[in-house]
């Protein structure tokens, strides 16, 4: 059965009244809707409308915040520490991105470390804010109660898949690229369980450590495997590692501690290329190398080469024009919690 498709502001303006209806503060459920419909606008559907039910779980359950504001734990201009308290992650992050494009001007580089912000979605929909705006971004996030990778050479789950957010102008549009330090997400592997699928290649391991395609052995004691793989797999760990010294280290908050329900840490960075050659000569550099690679000849029987976010930029501009794309198992649950709450869903387009 084919996807319908939904007016993407209907959408937000739904994801928005059932946030509230739940408790969120209204620009918390602005924010958040906003950020899983661009999400789906972008195609990335596991990160999408798909997490409404889980973020409502963890409303229920005490673990999302409705409401407040993070606790700053340092604050020395350019380098900021907070503690998220659990807040909506997608606020959280747009509230240290807002932050940061104050301040860019004057010290040419901010980063913030967020400790306990709740899950903050598709990463590839922060940097594009800050791309838009000439501006470079990067943003880390993992999860301190997640061990669903196993470190290179390891059977045994240590890591999250600790994925990296970047995304900076060019003389045309922006690259934005989105990769996990796993070869595959919890969430994919999840959804693929549930439904009886299994991956093309061996990504998973299963208790024993054997190489696996079956998302069902990470119910049984398997893990993820690193990006890389059985062979190369010290890339994934390495970057992991890298992530996790980002996102918990500097806030001071991780896997010592842990955490509750689908909360994370992270680290977002933005770099002003003023600051340094210019951005001029920034947007020429990156333009070049980026019409570089799509020039490239593909090998045989391949389509052009394409370079990170031209897909889910040209998705969102199809979805814009057209409607955004939902499967049915995005709307139903979507339907049943609306009506918990009085609300209906939009209809499809056409």
């Amino acid at each position: 059965m084919s996807d319908s498709r939904y007016d993407a502001a209907a959408m937000r303006g739904f994801a928005t009244d059932l946030f509230a209806a739940a408790g969120l503060a209204p620009d918390k459920a602005a924010t958040v809707a906003e950020v899983l419909v661009e999400a789906d606008l972008l195609g990335h559907v596991t990160h999408g409308l798909a997490l409404v039910p889980k973020y409502l779980d963890d409303v229920a359950k005490g673990f999302l915040a409705k409401d407040g504001e993070p606790e700053v734990l340092s604050d020395r201009g350019a380098s900021l520490a907070w503690n998220g308290r659990g807040l909506p992650g997608g606020w959280l992050v747009f509230k240290a991105l807002d932050l940061a494009f104050e301040r860019v001007a004057q010290y040419g580089t901010v980063s913030v470390a967020i400790a306990e912000s709740h899950h903050i979605g598709c990463l590839a929909v922060y940097p594009l804010r800050a791309a838009e705006r000439g501006l470079m971004a990067i943003v880390h996030s993992s999860a301190p109660n997640n061990a669903s990778v196993a470190p290179f050479g390891a059977k045994q789950g240590v890591l999250s898949p600790d994925p990296v957010s970047a995304g900076w102008p060019t003389s045309g549009d922006p690259v934005v690229l989105d990769i996990s330090a796993s070869i595959t997400t919890a969430n994919l592997s999840q959804r693929m369980a549930k439904e009886g699928a299994k991956f093309p290649h061996n990504w998973l391991m299963d208790a024993e450590g054997n190489p696996s395609n079956d998302p069902a052995v990470l119910t049984e004691g398997g893990t993820i495997l690193p990006t890389g793989g059985m062979d190369h797999g010290q890339k994934g760990y390495a970057q992991a590692l890298m992530t996790e010294a980002l996102t918990q280290g500097l806030s001071g908050h991780g896997r010592i501690e842990g955490t509750v329900g689908m909360r994370a840490a992270l680290f977002i960075q933005v770099l002003d290329p003023s600051a340094f050659a210019g951005l001029d000569a920034f947007r020429r550099q990156t333009g070049h190398t980026a019409a570089l690679c799509r020039a490239a000849a593909p090998r045989p029987g391949m389509p052009p080469v394409r370079v990170p976010g031209q897909k889910g930029l040209a998705l969102k501009r199809e979805a814009q024009a057209k409607g955004v794309p939902l499967a049915a198992r995005i709307t139903g649950p979507l339907q049943e919690l609306g009506a918990q709450y009085g609300l209906t869903l939009p209809q499809p387009l056409g």
